[in-house]
C-alpha cells in the first residue's frame, strides 16, 4: 500500500490551514515555511482542492485560502480524492491485470483492503486531527521555528544595517 507524497502533502497543508483558521486567510508561503512544502507544489494542491470546493482563495492584501466549510465536514478522505490520490493496496491499482494479465489469487483481498482504508480515512475529519494534543504540540513547535528563525534573520539584518552606516 502506498499513499504518494502528493496525497500526503495535501493532507498535511490542509491540517496546518485547519490548525490556523482562527487567523483568517491563510497565506501558502506561511504554510510552505512550517511545513516545508514547496510554494509552487502548494500552489498546484490548492488549485485541486479549490476546485473541488474543499478551500476557498481570498485575493489582495492579507489574502490566502479558507476551509470552504467547517474542519469537522472535511474529511481526510476528501483531501485524497480531490488531489487525485488513491490508497491502493493492489500492483494492478484495481484493473485486475496483476499476474499477466489476469485476477491474481490475493486481488479480492487487496482491493478489500483499499475500501477498508478508504472508509477509515473518510471517518476522520480535520477537526479530529486538530483536536489530537500531539498535532497540537508539532503545530506550536513548527511555529515556534519559524518564529525563531524570522528573529534570526532580522538581528542578521540589523548587524548589516548598523555594519554599513
Amino acid at each position: 500500500m502506498r499513499l504518494t507524497t502528493k496525497g500526503r502533502y495535501a493532507v498535511t497543508a490542509m491540517l496546518d490551514l485547519a490548525l490556523h483558521a482562527d487567523k483568517g486567510p491563510v497565506a501558502l508561503a506561511d504554510i510552505s515555511e512550517r511545513q516545508g512544502i514547496s510554494l509552487s507544489y502548494l500552489e498546484q494542491l490548492f488549485a485541486k482542492l479549490r476546485r473541488n470546493e474543499l478551500v476557498t482563495s481570498i485575493r489582495g492584501p492579507g489574502g490566502g485560502y479558507r476551509l470552504s466549510r467547517s474542519s469537522q465536514a472535511i474529511h481526510v478522505a476528501q483531501v485524497i480524492d480531490a488531489v487525485n490520490e488513491s490508497v491502493d493496496a493492489t500492483r494492478c491499482h484495481g484493473k485486475t491485470g496483476c499476474q499477466q494479465g489476469d485476477t491474481c489469487l490475493t486481488h479480492h483481498l487487496w482491493c478489500d483492503l483499499s475500501k477498508q482504508i478508504h472508509t477509515f480515512l473518510s471517518g476522520i475529519s480535520l477537526a479530529d486531527l486538530v483536536a489530537q494534543r500531539e498535532v497540537r504540540d508539532v503545530a506550536t513547535r513548527q511555529e515556534e521555528r519559524v518564529n525563531n528563525q524570522k528573529q534570526s534573520e532580522q538581528k542578521l539584518v540589523e548587524r548589516i544595517d548598523a555594519s554599513t552606516l
